[in-house]
């Protein structure tokens, strides 16, 4: 039996939607202004939002591309900045030292679960 989300969260997509080892963006939510995007990697789920810190940007140069090729760093498609997967911290790049917007994600009934004011 699926349980609901309460008012206060919202569904971002169903697990098995995000590749084991990949990444998949999501678009603002209406009202909203930022997107968001999942890494799932070791049977867990990191969202952040879709912004790099050096100056705003969106970091994927194509849809569901936050990745390096080896899947091993977030990378931001403007400069290059390389952030860690599980915790979103720049490892190297113009934002060194700064980090990207992790946002709390759960799995509920295999769906990513997120607050309802994520990306607003």
């Amino acid at each position: 039996m699926q349980q609901d989300v309460g008012a206060e969260e919202r569904v971002l997509c169903r697990l098995e939607d995000i590749p084991e080892g990949g990444s998949k963006g999501f678009p603002a939510p209406p009202g909203g202004l930022i997107g968001l995007f999942a890494i799932r990697q070791g049977g867990r789920v990191h969202v952040y939002v879709n912004a790099c810190p050096h100056i705003g940007l969106p970091l994927d140069p194509l849809p569901d591309r936050f990745l390096d090729p080896r899947a091993q760093v977030i990378l931001c498609s403007v400069h290059g900045a390389r952030f860690r997967i599980e915790d979103g911290t720049c490892l190297s790049g113009p934002c060194l030292g700064k980090a990207l917007e992790a946002v709390p994600a759960r799995i509920l009934d295999g769906r990513v679960v997120v607050p309802a004011a994520a990306g607003l």
